[in-house]
């Protein structure tokens, strides 16, 4: 067995971004940008309005001021604003020359039809200013930004219709075992549902991956090899659920040995998940999961997850909260790493799951994140702060 630490560096040191390409900025999300983005211009582009009000001159504001016309929103104003005159103006738009002040509506009186009173001793501007959000040229979104909602608006505002993008990694998913059926089946005796595939397959696809359901590998190198072939026709990942045991059936290292695979480790100082494998076939990465659904997702998300960003072109970074444990942890045995399902109560307490082992499937269901158990660490203490990492 190897250190986790080492077994991921192994996984990212040999992973390359992928070629680029141009789509439609709607099409963007999830994807990694491959160039900065800059503002073609300035934000806002003029003088607006922050407010509905009355645009007026500051020197002016006590005094009874004349309305000299209405400006929309989108529309430019015709008068230029002088002594004791103000402009109508509606939110966003633009401030009349003369203008350095927008009197909020709700704090004047309207003494008639064209004549307004303003209420207050004192008023800030009420005007966004030309280019004090963004300049022009300015950087928006930099090199390797992973595009999420917020980042769409700020496309548009650059007028980034198309950006550069690094291509999408294309994951395939293979289950291996006789006893497993899919899930619109009911299983019979000695069966069980696929469900390690879908659970892979979605938590690739999450991440704006374009993925691949390969089928189940029966447990003969015959069926795994075809498999296996199928999956590195087109794959830059492929993700093997199971067969990587000790067990009399396991055939997968022996058959990525025969297609070329030269496999990095076999086993990990990690509970749950020890017996991940992982390997490389010239441009292409294999990872060996274990068969039950515990340790395929946690191994996922420690292993598989930051060599697919890396091959976006994303610097991934897991997000980690610190908090206390809400409860006195404990365990027998401390040869490996161990990762474990926690919940935050109500207090932002850290509380471990109901776990079972790595066969518990619904521990996941009501997890908020994972922590992580050092080797030779046997018990965390109530209180004692720990780093849980979200998932």
């Amino acid at each position: 067995m190897i250190l986790f630490e080492d077994a991921l560096n192994i996984v990212k040191e040999p992973a390359f971004t992928k070629e680029v390409e141009k789509i439609s900025f709607m099409e963007s999300l999830n994807r990694i940008l491959a160039e900065d983005v800059k503002s073609d211009m300035q934000m806002p582009p003029f003088d607006k309005s922050a407010v509905d009000g009355f645009a007026c001159r500051k020197e002016d504001m006590f005094n009874e001021l004349e309305i000299i016309e209405t400006i929309p929103a989108g529309k430019a104003p015709q008068k230029k604003v002088k002594k004791n005159q103000c402009s109508k103006i509606m939110t966003g738009a633009p401030v009349p020359e003369g203008a350095d002040v927008v009197l909020m509506v709700e704090h004047t009186e309207q003494i008639d039809e064209n004549r307004i009173k303003y209420l207050r001793d004192s008023v800030k501007d009420n005007v966004c200013y030309l280019g004090e959000d963004i300049k022009e040229g300015e950087m928006l979104l930099p090199k390797g930004t992973l595009v999420k909602p917020q980042h769409i608006a700020v496309l548009a505002t650059a007028g980034c219709v198309e950006p550069l993008v690094y291509k999408k990694v294309k994951v395939g998913v293979i289950s291996t075992g006789d006893e497993l059926v899919e899930p619109q089946i009911k299983p019979a005796i000695s069966q069980i549902r696929n469900s390690n595939a879908y659970q892979l397959l979605s938590q690739a696809e999450y991440m704006g991956v374009e993925i691949k359901y390969i089928g189940i590998a029966l447990d003969t190198e015959e069926s795994t090899r075809e498999m296996l072939e199928k999956a590195f026709e087109n794959c830059d990942v492929v993700l093997l659920s199971g067969g990587v045991s000790m067990g009399d059936f396991d055939h997968v290292p022996k058959v990525l040995k025969e297609l070329g695979v030269e496999l990095k480790f076999t086993s990990i100082a990690v509970q749950p998940g020890r017996p991940t494998v992982f390997g490389t076939r010239e441009k292409q990465f294999i990872f060996g999961l274990p068969g039950n659904p515990v340790s395929s997702f946690v191994q996922f998300e420690l292993l598989v997850k930051p060599l697919v960003y890396k091959l976006m072109g994303f610097d991934y970074t897991p997000i980690k909260l610190k908090l206390p444990m809400g409860e006195r942890y404990s365990r027998r045995k401390s040869g490996r790493l161990s990762w474990m399902p926690v919940s935050v109560n109500e207090k932002g307490e850290v509380i471990p799951i109901d776990y079972h082992g790595s066969a518990h499937i619904n521990a996941l269901t009501l997890a908020d994140g994972l922590i992580s158990v050092a080797i030779g660490e046997t018990k965390i203490e109530k209180g004692a702060l720990v780093e849980m990492r979200e998932i």
